[in-house]
């Protein structure tokens, strides 16, 4: 949200207030401003200048070579293209040195003829354009005068409110801050007060969605443009103005934080109708898109049954003010912030409205609101509006008494706030001490429900850094949560030692993305979490596996021509047990995910893309010592999906996404993903081994071809081998795979495996006779345990 220092310094006194002390202060509030940007006039180089004569350029027929009087006590040559000056008038003129926000004005020559500076419209210099052309400066501008000083300049703070501080999205609320803040007085609202009536009019039909509704008819106003200073605070904030009767709403909404619309009352059939969609009812939106609703969505709509506006989200395109307006009909209401909330980011139609329905406005200030606005428009657009506003329904009551506990406020805070002090700043706030000594709350303050709140907030405008700390560091033994960390540390280490890159994604992810998810143990119907009131669909599922996180991450990076992908993830999934009959399960995982090229290729070397063993190898290499094994096992989803085994135990899951998959995130190869039990690898990981002498003897190898079925799995084989307590076998590794599906050379349902023994003693030099007696008793076992023969 942009808030505007001069619009703010109507309501609180910010003289002697640098725009970064007030940065400061919000900040450290918890209110944080992302952004300082300065409107208006730039630069002190930009100075009042008279055109004293206007020749044509020799060499360009829409250009003119001019001769101004800056104030320099002779005349300056500048080459214009503009056209709607006449010699004497008084324009803006840049200095050479004039920085127009990067642009910085220097001599130049156009055309062959020397140009020292420019003359500016407005809109170069950072005011607003009137005419097309140069701005023409009224005649009693003195010459040389620099510009900036004769025009109001602002300053916009760039605000980050956090959801649970609506009260913040609007100026007057900002302000009520600072004033909080700065221990300074709020000016009070200058709005007349509106007696209310019930009567025909308007009907609320879905009371679950709007509660309470104000409508009030204004007649025989003139739609035309807004004044000047209207004009200037909505552009101080970035808007459009459109008109007087649309812009005194845009003014009260960013005013007061309340979202008014305003309806052309001849385009309205009897009553106004609060009511819900029906089912596929279409409706045309001011941004003059069509959109179909569902049942849950909020509609205005007349007795006729034309939808005048979505609820709490745009008004409609047919029913808005245009010029032929005579008569308005003022909406101001509470809407369920939920009920926004979902229909706003189904149809991803966002406004200032929404954007603040959905955080919840001031139930208490819908009334004043519509007053302030009733005010203004018969002001600025003339007309009478009717004597009472017509009121529905019951503005809710969102706040409570809350006790404050001072025993407790002085245990938080070491008794450095004096009861009385917390007092004046809960009174600063808004709160008021009732007879029975509990705090009222004010209506625009709805996160106001404990007392630790009301702490908080004691503390928040006190300021952390006066709160003495009482704690100082002591010498503890190490806990297991200090193994973890140093655990964790060595895996991040050796991954990025191998080239990965750490990400850090965000615990929502949304439905589509569960998709994605490889978890430890396969997904079952109801084993998702979901958020009960998402803030966008992108946000709705608390992840169940890392690994949906990391394919985003790989989308965006492919997308931006990355050709070689290693990335990993250490983190907490969630998700529930027993399909959704428990809720026990967060635990933390590994995710890892490699793509793209093995190595840079170059002129001589073929481009070569990585495959499951280098995703084997990098698991190895985390856990070396430890044999790892693939055991094939279907993912619902992905390809070539595996259990990842190492010390007789399952560490996770590897999957390589499907090509169609992988078509969508554009990979130009495949891709692999790995989620691993993160603590069973810290176990593993922090198994020391120690270091052994190379071998001084040297070693002999055999090799054996092994006739198998092709459902038997390598990994049973390498099992099997390792189970035969056999001294002289150093190691064994496979190097050839051999099937025939046509069934010719190898029946095709068997395949043939070769493996190389490697044997060697410690103490001697083997004999012959001594390897081929261990290597035929390795193979006697290995026949004897699985159903294999020998080529």
């Amino acid at each position: 949200m942009n808030v505007s220092l001069n619009w703010l310094s109507t309501h609180v006194d910010l003289k002697g207030k640098s725009p970064e002390e007030l940065d400061a202060l919000l900040t450290f509030a918890g209110v944080e401003v992302e952004d300082i940007k300065l409107s208006g006039v730039p630069s002190d180089k930009i100075v009042v200048a008279q055109i004293k004569e206007a020749v044509q350029h020799p060499d360009a027929d829409k250009l003119k070579v001019t001769q101004v009087d800056a104030g320099e006590g002779q005349l300056r040559q500048i080459v214009c293209g503009a056209k709607n000056y006449k010699v004497g008038d008084k324009v803006p003129c840049c200095l050479p040195g004039a920085d127009l926000g990067g642009f910085v004005i220097g001599e130049t020559k156009m055309r062959g003829v020397e140009s020292k500076g420019m003359l500016a419209a407005a809109s170069e210099i950072g005011l607003t354009d009137e005419e097309d052309g140069l701005m023409i400066l009224p005649e009693d501008f003195e010459i040389g005068k620099p510009v900036k000083e004769l025009f109001d300049h602002d300053v916009l703070l760039e605000v980050e409110v956090t959801p649970n501080r609506p009260d913040l999205l609007s100026h007057y609320g900002m302000a009520r801050e600072m004033a909080t803040l700065l221990e300074a007085p709020l000016a009070e609202l200058d709005i007349p007060s509106r007696e209310a009536i019930s009567t025909a009019g308007v009907r609320i039909e879905a009371d679950e969605v709007c509660p309470f509704y104000t409508a009030v008819r204004i007649s025989g106003v003139s739609v035309k443009p807004s004044p000047a200073w209207l004009k200037q605070r909505l552009e101080a904030i970035g808007l459009r103005p459109i008109n007087n009767i649309v812009d005194i709403t845009n003014f009260v909404l960013h005013e007061l934080g309340q979202p008014l619309h305003a309806f052309d009352a001849s385009k309205v059939s009897g009553d106004l109708v609060i009511r819900t969609a029906k089912e596929g009812e279409v409706f045309k939106a001011l941004d003059e898109e069509s959109y179909t609703l569902e049942t849950e969505d909020c509609v205005i709509s007349d007795e006729s049954g034309t939808a005048l506006a979505l609820g709490g989200v745009m008004g409609g395109l047919d029913s808005g003010v245009s010029e032929g307006t005579t008569d308005v009909i003022l909406e101001s209401a509470y809407f369920t912030p939920s009920r926004i909330r979902r229909t706003s980011r189904r149809t991803a139609l966002m406004s200032d409205s929404s954007y603040r329905f959905e955080r919840g406005v001031d139930p208490a200030g819908v009334a004043k609101a519509s007053a302030l606005a009733v005010k203004l428009i018969t002001e600025l657009a003339g007309g009478t509006a009717e004597a009472e506003t017509i009121s529905v329904g019951a503005a809710p009551e969102l706040t409570q008494p809350v006790t404050l506990d001072l025993g407790r406020l002085d245990q938080l805070t070491g008794g450095s706030i004096s009861h009385d002090e917390a007092a004046a700043i809960l009174t600063r706030l808004g709160l008021n001490l009732n007879d029975s000594g509990q705090w009222d709350v004010p209506s625009f303050r709805a996160d106001l429900q404990r007392h630790i709140d009301l702490v908080e907030e004691i503390v928040r405008v006190k300021g952390l850094d006066a709160i003495p700390s009482r704690l100082r560091g002591t010498f503890v033994p190490a806990s297991s949560v200090d193994h973890d960390y140093d655990a964790d540390m060595r895996l991040r280490e050796r991954l990025a030692g191998l080239g990965f890159h750490e990400c850090q994604t965000i615990k929502l992810i949304s439905d589509e993305q569960v998709a994605d998810a490889l978890p430890l143990k396969p997904l079952r119907e109801g084993d998702t979490i979901r958020v009960s009131l998402p803030l966008s669909e992108d946000h709705a599922v608390l992840r169940p596996s890392l690994t949906p996180g990391l394919i985003a991450s790989a989308e965006r990076n492919i997308r931006q021509g990355a050709s070689s992908l290693r990335l990993f993830e250490m983190g907490r999934f969630f998700r529930n047990a027993g399909g959704g009959k428990a809720k026990d399960l967060e635990a933390e995982s590994l995710a890892i995910l490699i793509a793209g090229e093995r190595q840079p290729g170059n002129w001589d070397t073929a481009t070569q893309h990585v495959d499951l063993y280098d995703l084997k190898a990098i698991v190895q290499a985390m856990l070396p010592g430890h044999a790892i094994q693939l055991n094939p096992r279907e993912r619902e989803g992905f390809a070539l999906g595996a259990d990842i085994q190492a010390a007789g135990q399952n560490l996770g899951s590897f999957a390589m996404l499907t090509p169609a998959r992988q078509r969508q995130i554009d990979a130009s190869g495949p891709v692999f993903i790995a989620d691993l039990d993160l603590g069973k690898l810290r176990k593993l990981s922090a198994v020391t081994h120690e270091i052994q002498d190379l071998p001084q003897f040297p070693g002999s190898t055999r090799d054996v071809a092994i006739e198998a079925p092709e459902s038997l799995a390598n990994a049973d084989i390498e099992k099997a081998l390792g189970k035969i307590k056999e001294p002289l076998l150093a190691g064994f590794e496979c190097f050839d795979l051999f099937s025939d599906p046509t069934g010719e050379k190898l029946s095709a349902d068997r395949k043939s495996i070769a493996y190389r023994m490697t044997y060697r003693s410690a103490e001697k030099t083997l004999k012959t006779k001594q390897v081929d007696q261990a290597h035929q008793g390795i193979l006697d076992q290995l026949a004897k345990s699985l159903p294999i023969s020998f080529r």
